[in-house]
């Protein structure tokens, strides 16, 4: 792996439901991450959310407060930063406006993210350089949402994110203080209808063991586990559920953190009941987690050398749950692809694009799920508020943008679905909705004719030399009408010549 610059720090942001984190880490020779500087502030962003839908603004204030402090730390440091923003966040309907005061008072760009993005994170952060073929099960349970992955390597196979977190289930049955019998029981019935609606049961190749990531984990392992070990039984852990609901609020306060003693009884039980409906023996605690995931994905980004297939293989997957046509997508981004590669040098963008418009070209006609008619906006649409793991919320915006482009009206500057956009956000959408337009015309018919394309970039045009395995007259026609387009964005004529 080509290792980024040593002086290069990069930041993790994370705004939880409990408390807000900061970590500083470097990169060393071997890419490994070197930590800097940490900071942990529980101010508890997600206090009185589940139950009123909106952020008080002292919270707000408080939060507010804390990012300016550590943006001001990552300035000093002039470190690359990825702030995100969990559960909480996701459920305050003034997140928004959150967001616009975060980006005004404390110049951060605070990404809400989405609970399949967190869990792919954390993911990333807890099995960062695990050996390819080895598979892991990873529970990380949150102030509001539970993750669950199921993963070879350190890549994701299957990813769940549930609404129920300690701080939620906490709110939701009062249990806080002393819990009852009753309480006891309609939260562990409560955790397995979640469970059952979300995850199916007893998935075959478990892994034994189970992982666990967060701090209520650790303290709930903890206290479960023999001395010695950093691992409990699920027998272990229902006798922990039972001993912590029986123990009054004052004792709980002695055993654990006052702030995790109020939540440790409703985290034990989601504990307890997951590891129950997943069918393993026992979970082991780590020290890895949601910010370990952004440093990593921050190295990954930087480096240009590095092939990821998570990305395409999440567009993959939302495009099968939208009945897309697989043939066409994959022939049109394999197209689309070689266009990229191939012009380099004439559309002048970094590598870091190319994923965009591999992402774009796999979901460019999602839109047809909605309507034939139109369907190029409804594909933006789609995108747009689309789950996909591995994409920052700008990054959606822009691949939904480019896969709106791929036909009818052209990516003009002056077109109203161009608004919004920087001067360079808009180069970069125009120049890659174009490539996607005529891969996507070299599939007109939808049955794959052109079997082998390159591209050579002469003085003053483009020539596309197409190897086809039937007539390719419909192809060409509708290239043809991308021609203008292309000159255009680029400055060349394009031609065609095909070949057997």
């Amino acid at each position: 792996m080509a290792t980024p610059p040593l002086q290069t720090v990069l930041a993790a942001i994370d705004v939880g439901t409990n408390a807000v984190r900061l970590e500083l880490a470097r990169p060393d020779a071997d890419g490994a991450l070197e930590t800097l500087h940490q900071e942990r502030d529980p101010i508890r962003p997600g206090e009185g959310v589940f139950a009123s839908g909106v952020m008080p603004e002292e919270t707000a204030d408080r939060l507010l407060s804390t990012l300016r402090r550590y943006a001001a730390l990552c300035r000093r440091h002039k470190a690359r930063v990825r702030a995100v923003a969990t559960s909480a966040m996701r459920d305050a309907r003034n997140q928004q406006e959150i967001v616009q005061r975060v980006r005004d008072e404390a110049g951060l760009n605070l990404e809400v993210v989405s609970g399949k993005e967190e869990a792919r994170l954390i993911c990333l952060g807890v099995l960062h350089r695990k050996p390819p073929n080895v598979r892991s099960l990873l529970v990380d349970i949150g102030g509001g949402s539970t993750e669950v992955v199921l993963a070879t390597g350190e890549r994701p196979d299957e990813l769940w994110s549930l609404p129920m977190g300690s701080v939620r289930l906490t709110e939701m049955f009062d249990a806080a203080g002393k819990v009852t019998p009753k309480q006891l029981r309609l939260m562990r019935s409560y955790v397995e209808e979640q469970l059952r609606k979300a995850i199916p049961e007893r998935l075959p190749g478990l892994p034994r063991m189970a992982l666990g990531s967060s701090g209520t984990i650790s303290a709930v392992v903890g206290f479960a586990a023999s001395e010695g070990t950093a691992h409990a039984s699920l027998r272990q852990l229902q006798n922990t559920v039972e001993a912590l609901a029986e123990m009054t609020p004052e004792r709980r306060r002695k055993r654990f953190d006052p702030r995790r003693a109020d939540i440790i009884v409703a985290g034990a039980t989601i504990l307890e009941r997951t590891a129950r409906h997943l069918g393993v023996e026992s979970i082991a605690a780590v020290n890895r987690g949601l910010r370990d995931g952004l440093l990593v994905d921050l190295l990954y980004r930087q480096d240009e050398t590095r092939e990821d297939h998570s990305l395409a293989d999440a567009a993959v997957a939302m495009g099968r749950r939208l009945f897309f046509d697989e043939k066409h997508a994959r022939q049109v981004t394999r197209l689309a692809l070689t266009l990229f590669d191939e012009l380099a040098a004439l559309h002048n963008l970094p590598l870091s694009a190319r994923p965009y418009l591999e992402t774009a070209a796999l979901l460019h006609d999602v839109g047809n799920a909605v309507s034939y008619e139109r369907h190029h906006k409804h594909s933006y649409y789609l995108i747009h508020h689309g789950d996909i793991p591995g994409l920052a919320d700008r990054e959606r915006e822009l691949v939904a943008r480019v896969a709106r482009y791929h036909q009818r009206s052209p990516p003009e500057l002056n077109h109203s679905g161009m608004q919004g956009l920087s001067a360079a956000e808009a180069r970069l959408v125009r120049k890659l909705a174009t490539l996607l337009r005529i891969a996507n015309a070299l599939d007109g018919s939808h049955h794959q004719p052109i079997k082998e394309m390159r591209a050579t970039n002469g003085r003053d045009a483009v020539a596309l030399h197409l190897k086809a395995r039937q007539p390719v007259d419909l192809e060409l026609w509708t290239a043809e009408r991308e021609v203008v387009l292309f000159r255009r964005v680029f400055g060349k004529r394009l031609t065609f010549h095909v070949g057997r």
